[in-house]
């Protein structure tokens, strides 16, 4: 039975490197997708959810144009494209700096685009706004260019200037080129029309999608431990955790022996060392979980 039409939530997936993490995130808060090789409308294991798979650059301005209910995005194509979207989480996935960079053996030179603003400049660049940002910012006698891809391969024939997105720079020095002043930093969003979240129905199910997807992010990060502790060693072994847990350790009494079960959920990148000092301190039987929600 298909549901109402104002009982769909229309959701935008990204195509490329981002949704294979995104569908995994989605997955893990009971909305499963289907994907073929070539379609770009998944299956969707809940019959309310409609989905669409686009270019990131595409989804902010559709959902701010009402055509699809929500989605997921970079913050840097929001801004690009001045979407009037309701950001609903930052999933912190695809870090990336919006930079300007120039042939890397311009920097020191008097022919620096930087440096000798007399000249007409080329800049080329997927982000217009962040270009014109650029320009108004450090007062240049530049020419905005396009590019469709590959802009790291623009310079020094093409453009002096290239505005590009960089996660690590490996791109941009295989290609000589430097960072010479960053624009914007940005990663996923998870985005909504205002007209969604003026709808009773759609805003209850974003806000439970967030609230579901919040709490995977947060079990992400951390690890349940569990130990064994005696009355002799309990003091010492609290004090271990005392600054390093979410709240207080949940702690009970051993069946059948004096001592003590203790329960703590903790940073997976501290465990390596706590587990160490836990130890030393004393705690004995120590288990280590993965966590699959964090709800506070």
């Amino acid at each position: 039975m298909t549901a109402p039409s104002d009982k769909i939530l229309k959701m935008t997936l990204p195509k490329g490197r981002i949704q294979e993490r995104v569908l995994s995130l989605l997955g893990a808060v009971g909305l499963e997708f289907k994907t073929g090789n070539r379609s770009y409308r998944p299956s969707s294991s809940d019959a309310t959810v409609e989905a669409k798979i686009l270019k990131a650059q595409n989804i902010p301005a559709l959902i701010h144009l009402g055509r699809h209910d929500c989605g997921f995005t970079g913050a840097d194509w929001v801004y690009e494209q001045q979407a009037d979207v309701v950001e609903l989480l930052d999933l912190k996935y695809d870090p990336v700096q919006i930079v300007a960079a120039i042939p890397e053996d311009l920097l020191n030179s008097e022919a620096n685009p930087f440096k000798n603003k007399s000249k007409q400049i080329i800049i080329a660049s997927e982000y217009k706004r962040c270009t014109e940002d650029l320009i108004a910012k450090h007062q240049l006698n530049a020419i905005y260019v396009r590019s469709y891809g590959a802009t790291e391969a623009f310079p020094p024939e093409d453009a002096d200037i290239i505005v590009d997105n960089t996660a690590t720079g490996s791109t941009l020095r295989m290609n000589r080129l430097a960072i010479v002043d960053e624009i914007m930093r940005s990663t996923t969003r998870f985005i909504a029309s205002k007209e969604a979240m003026a709808n009773p129905w759609k805003r209850e199910r974003l806000d439970e999608l967030v609230m579901l997807m919040e709490a995977r992010l947060r079990a992400k990060k951390r690890v349940l431990l569990e130990m064994n502790v005696s009355e002799a060693k309990f003091q010492t072994v609290i004090n271990c955790l005392a600054s390093l847990s979410m709240n207080s350790p949940t702690v009970s009494n051993l069946y059948g022996q004096s001592g003590f079960a203790v329960k703590v959920a903790v940073e997976v990148q501290k465990v390596p060392q706590l587990i160490v000092q836990l130890v030393q301190a004393g705690a004995t039987d120590i288990l280590e979980y993965q966590l699959e929600k964090i709800i506070p």
